[in-house]
């Protein structure tokens, strides 16, 4: 057998590869005497000879020309770029996968093919035979990928890689899907109230390293189905307690529990859907690892920015919350954002395991750099931001005191023993009650949280107020023109109404009907036309500004304060009672306090059953009452400051992040020639 090797790229030469050995170990049906040439070339070379012969404009590894001649075998192209990229990828050395390629190229000159099933088993089985003469594993087999430079597992890395990649965890089997549920029910451990924050970082880099495993060959949607099960079962165990509000009220119960296991298949469908995508793209788009771990971190951030959008939005746990444990890091928000930490820690995790994967190679290392740099600017920045949330002058504050009634069981049993008007009464007059409590210090402000008002409000005139005579501020419910509102309303001691809020952002399937009446809901009322607002209360030491939210309103990223406003706190009036001592309760919260990071502004929040609080511009909970714990929280708050993120906006920090991507995936393209 006659090989003749042409080395158009000179780099292949510094592998050490019979070629004529290889070649001739491969000849199955031609002459002994027969003749092959051999080209070794780049991927440029490759790109362009697959473009004209096969119609197909990327670069492969190997191309075949068969000549029909007995004795002429053909000519065998092989790139080295490719090459080089799925030896490191299959972790195993240049030379094997060269030999692999060649002999693969040799059988299609003689006639061999995979266009089917049938005869791809044929041909994967000859060269599984002839590359175990040449004392070559199956590369077929998903458990071949030592790395033969490692020896000792202390000092390589990889070699963890190595053995997490022996696992036999075959490509659409049962395992893999299931492995990735486990990995998305993991994943939400990292938010409150289990603040397990390693565990979402453990399940984000495992479902990473299981999809990237191998990529492209496979169309979008199968990519998608692929990574599904993570979206799913990470979307369910997240947000099973919505449903919880079901149980709460005997008449709701009755009404729409029926709803419950459908309405959990619903979301488990819907975050299928949506969380999967940073998985799926990767999955489909066959690029260069430290490529990829950027691709990923932009998707899943472009993923968390799109759902702020979808029916009104629901940007529930950012990935960016897992870190609310360390004031530092979390700080950073102030400067990018939810948005931009989640970019930081999900860059993070993808360049880590590619680094792990490939830990010669520059460009992962200059990329997993650049995230570990981002980090740290975060952080000092964390710091800045904690030390301007700091109190300055505490003299000239107005005293603000927070009611939190948690009587829901209490009034059920009122409505059973007592009439209507006796209820209203009853609950009108522990308004009163609890406001004065404590008669011992004179608050400058009162606020009551979310619908705690027992009658509708349609005219100018708030008579609680001047009973309590001062300033009080209450969720109240608002009927105008025919139609309902969720509002928020503020009225000075003299019992005028100041400011009236109508809630914006409305709960779908809990305040409106989203799909109209093919699915209940308890209530229907109308969305105010202002989602932004400063509202000034006048107080002695002058006016006290505020940007008003009511319920989740919070968690949407730069909602609530209108450009180039100045307030000096947010008030947020909610009630929780439909959670109970969910997971819910405390995410929500949680959401406050990246709210007050992000917008530098201390956050007000009475909930009616709990957990209200004085959280400062740090995401600092100053003082708090627990969940069902009834009576008042006095406090004052402080430190409210601008943020490079609130002048910037949400909008142009994802503008930010991708035009930075862009230029770092253009710059490392440097390093990755030299791989």
């Amino acid at each position: 057998m006659r090989v003749y090797v042409n080395y158009e790229n000179k780099t292949w030469k510094k592998y050490d590869i019979d070629f004529e050995k290889i070649a001739s170990a491969a000849v199955l049906d031609a002459d002994k005497d027969a003749e092959v040439s051999v080209t070794l070339v780049n991927d440029k070379k490759i790109q362009r000879l697959n473009k004209q012969y096969r119609g197909v404009d990327k670069p492969t590894n190997v191309l075949s020309f068969e000549l029909g001649d007995d004795l002429l075998l053909g000519d065998i192209f092989i790139s080295l770029d490719t090459v080089v990229k799925e030896a490191h990828a299959a972790c195993i050395s240049v030379e094997e996968h060269t030999a692999h390629m060649i002999v693969h190229g040799m059988l299609h000159l003689q006639g061999y093919d995979h266009l089917n099933d049938k005869d791809a088993i044929i041909m994967e089985q000859k060269e599984i035979k002839i590359l175990k003469q040449l004392g070559y594993k199956n590369p077929y087999e998903e458990s071949n990928n030592d790395y033969p430079q490692c020896t000792e597992e202390s000092c390589c890395p990889g070699r963890w890689i190595t053995k997490l990649k022996s696992i036999k965890i075959r490509q659409n089997s049962f395992w893999q899907y299931f492995l990735a549920s486990v990995f998305g029910i993991i994943c939400s451990f990292g938010f409150a109230p289990f603040n397990l924050w390693m565990l979402s970082l453990f399940a984000i880099g495992g479902m990473y390293y299981l999809i990237t495993r191998k990529t492209g060959n496979i169309s979008f949607m199968k990519s998608w189905f692929v990574a599904f099960p993570f979206g799913a079962f990470y979307g369910m165990s997240m947000f099973w307690w919505v449903f919880h509000s079901v149980y709460v009220v005997p008449e709701l119960t009755d009404k729409f529990a029926i709803w419950v296991i459908p309405g959990l298949l619903g979301i488990g469908l819907i975050c299928g859907f949506i969380l999967s995508l940073p998985f799926a793209v990767i999955r489909y788009i066959s690029s260069k690892p430290a490529n990829r771990a950027i691709l990923f971190a932009v998707s899943w951030t472009l993923v968390l920015w799109l759902r702020e959008w979808f029916l009104t939005g629901f940007p529930w746990n950012p990935i960016s919350n897992i870190t609310m444990s360390m004031p530092m890091v979390i700080n950073s928000i102030a400067l990018w954002g939810s948005l931009g930490l989640s970019f930081v820690i999900v860059g993070l995790i993808a360049s880590f395991i590619e680094l792990l994967r490939y830990r010669k190679s520059k460009s992962c290392i200059v990329v997993f750099v650049v995230y570990a740099v981002l980090f740290l600017i975060g952080c000092i920045y964390g710091l800045h931001n904690m030390h301007k949330s700091q109190p300055n002058n505490m003299e000239n504050i107005p005293m603000i005191r927070i009611i939190q009634p948690a009587k829901s069981a209490e009034y059920k049993r009122l409505r059973v023993e007592h009439s209507i008007r006796e209820v209203v009464q009853k609950r009108y007059q522990d308004l009163i009650d609890w406001a004065k409590e404590d008669r011992t210090v004179e608050p400058d402000i009162i606020v009551y949280p979310e619908t705690v008002y027992p009658y509708w409000v349609a005219e100018p005139e708030f008579p609680l107020s001047r009973i309590l005579n001062t300033n009080v501020i209450m969720g109240v419910l608002t009927y105008n023109a025919g139609k309902k509102y969720n509002s928020m309303v503020i009225a000075d001691k003299t019992g005028e109404i100041q400011h009236l809020y109508n809630k914006a952002h409305l709960v779908p399937f809990g305040e409106y009907r989203p799909f109209g009446d093919i699915i209940p809901t308890p209530g229907q009322l109308s969305p105010g036309s202002q989602a932004k607002k400063i509202m000034s209360i006048n107080t002695k030491y002058g006016d006290f500004k505020v940007a008003p939210a009511i319920c989740y309103e919070i968690i949407f990223s730069d909602s609530l304060v209108p450009r180039g406003g100045t307030p000096d706190a947010v008030v947020n009036i909610t009630n929780d009672t439909w959670f109970g001592q969910t997971p819910g309760v405390y995410q929500h919260l949680d959401m406050v306090r990246r709210y007050a990071i992000e917008s530098g502004l201390p956050v007000i929040r009475a909930n009616y059953s709990g957990i209200s609080a004085f959280v400062m511009p740090d995401g600092n909970v100053e003082s708090m009452l627990y969940v069902g714990q009834t009576g008042h929280l006095d406090g004052f708050v402080w430190g409210a400051h601008n943020t490079v993120y609130r002048i910037l906006g949400r909008d142009m920090w994802v503008i930010i992040i991708l035009l930075f991507s862009i230029i770092v995936l253009k710059s490392i393209s440097v390093f990755q020639k030299k791989d």
